[in-house]
């Protein structure tokens, strides 16, 4: 993992590099959920080319607030920890990074005036077909997403061979989206997660936690995030509530026990320099107190790109592990 790591912040792949069709490009595809078009990055892994009729892992990476697409191979440098890791011999997969707007990855909770209009996407069309109608962003990843790319790639098409992961407003995503779709996502990851949004103290984290339960301490809880936060949330307790990862965690595990539906594994790091570390914290203690299994780990570091681009290759290996054929 140590030698990984050097190479990546180097630039270099474990082995010797063959000639390749670009591994990386961008598709555009309509999404019934949203009623429009939107840009997708895809990765496709070193064998792809030359294995026709093998099929492949999905993985799923979100962007975090005001990012897009391209972020995770722009900033976080993700083809190239692909490579290293498929060079290793630690696993190959399809990484699909979908444009996700400032959506928080769910259903909004307030309708607004007029259309909400992705800033950060590579256009393909008009900007005019990039304005969302209708907001239903769980529904766009977890169905509209999946369907497209098992559709137009070799994929292994199940859950068990599917993951998701994000950072930041994106790994609230990924674990919201695992745990209210287990049946399309087997294994999810978090870096730097807002995992407790309604989380106001201790700080440091200490059990008990005290959350918001009105208008006013959600906008204390959100803080710089609340304008973002306040389409896809609403303003009021049941908003809030739904949305909770917490109360995610709950359903999904009550449906288990009903239903016997089966739970993601998880994974959820943070830096210890993080601001949101003590949502972490809290989101880490209530799996345990439900007693949903998961990994957490604390590593130093801030909620920057510096922090991604190393710990990139932890959610990779663990997604790449846990989604193997």
């Amino acid at each position: 993992m140590i030698l990984i790591m050097l190479l990546l912040l180097s630039g270099a792949t474990l082995g010797s590099a063959q000639p390749r069709p670009p591994a990386v490009h961008t598709d555009t595809f309509w999404t019934q959920s949203l009623g429009l078009r939107k840009s997708l990055t895809v990765y496709l892994p070193p064998s792809y080319a030359t294995s026709p009729k093998r099929r492949y892992p999905v993985l799923v990476y979100l962007h975090g607030l005001t990012g897009n697409e391209r972020n995770w191979v722009d900033n976080g440098m993700l083809d190239r920890s692909l490579d290293s890791l498929a060079a290793a011999g630690r696993g190959e997969a399809i990484v699909v990074m979908p444009d996700g707007d400032d959506s928080w990855y769910t259903t909004w909770n307030i309708l607004a005036a007029s259309p909400p209009c992705a800033s950060d996407t590579v256009r393909k069309e008009a900007a005019a077909t990039y304005c969302v109608p209708w907001t239903h962003y769980d529904d766009y990843i977890a169905r509209d997403l999946v369907s497209y790319v098992d559709s137009h790639y070799r994929t292994i098409g199940d859950r068990s061979h599917r993951g998701i992961a994000g950072l930041s407003m994106g790994g609230y995503g990924a674990i919201t989206l695992a745990l209210a779709y287990p049946d399309v996502f087997g294994a999810a990851a978090s870096h730097s997660g807002v995992l407790s949004p309604r989380f106001l103290g201790p700080k440091p984290f200490v059990a008990p936690a005290r959350y918001a339960a009105d208008t006013l301490e959600f906008k204390n809880a959100a803080g710089g995030l609340w304008s973002s936060m306040l389409p896809a949330f609403g303003h009021d307790t049941i908003g809030w509530t739904a949305r909770d990862p917490a109360r995610v965690a709950l359903r999904a595990q009550r449906r288990q026990g009903a239903e016997g539906r089966p739970m993601p594994v998880l994974l959820i790091d943070c830096g210890a320099q993080d601001p949101y570390v003590d949502q972490n914290r809290d989101f880490h203690a209530t799996l345990d107190r439900l007693g949903v299994s998961h990994q957490y780990a604390e590593w130093p570091g801030k909620h920057d790109w510096l922090y991604w681009r190393v710990h990139a290759v932890e959610s990779l290996t663990f997604l790449l592990r846990h989604t193997a054929p």
